[in-house]
Formats: C-alpha cells, sequence, structure tokens
C-alpha cells in the first residue's frame, strides 16, 4: 500500500535546502520507480517549505527508511515528518475504484 509522507521543514532552513537541493533531487530521480508523486509544498510566495512524497512500499517502515535516505533528511532540513497509509483513487487520469 502506498504512503504519503509530509514534512515540514525547520524554521529559517532556506539556505539549508538550497544547498542540498541538487543531491536531494538526484536522490529522487535515482529512486523514481519508488514514487508515485513527489514536490516541494510552496508558500505564498513560492518558497518551499516542505516536502509531500506519495510512496510505493508495502510498509510504514519502509517509507521512513526510505525518508532517512533522503538528503534533506541525512541534514536536518525536516522539523516535523506526518506520514499515513494511501489508497489510489484516481492517480494520473486513471481510476482505480
Amino acid at each position: 500500500m502506498p504512503y504519503l509522507i509530509e514534512t515540514f521543514d525547520k524554521p529559517g532552513s532556506a539556505q539549508l535546502r538550497a544547498d542540498n537541493r541538487p543531491d536531494h533531487l538526484e536522490f529522487l530521480r535515482q529512486n523514481a520507480s519508488q514514487l508515485l508523486a513527489c514536490g516541494a509544498k510552496l508558500d505564498a510566495d513560492g518558497v518551499a517549505t516542505g516536502s509531500v512524497y506519495i510512496i510505493d512500499v508495502e510498509t510504514e517502515e519502509e517509507a521512513k527508511a526510505f525518508l532517512a535516505q533522503d538528503p534533506f533528511s541525512k541534514v536536518g532540513l525536516p522539523g516535523e515528518i506526518k506520514s499515513t497509509s494511501w489508497r489510489k483513487v484516481i492517480l494520473d487520469g486513471k481510476a482505480y475504484v
């Protein structure tokens, strides 16, 4: 079952995000086969404030292990992380129900 992971950047961490973004994006490219979707959350000014990952793994432990390998996690960018199982109903214009 896929898992949705939402991260919330620590306050004042815009530079930390910018410095580690190239490694983060490379990690995502290398692991794209496990991701149903992924992207930054933006505030009203278009500034990234965290991320959303929808990862196709069997357990929450696998989802958390995936996130732990992300360069953003390795440098301590997230101040808070939420995860929950996710049921596909519609994805890429295709209905699963």
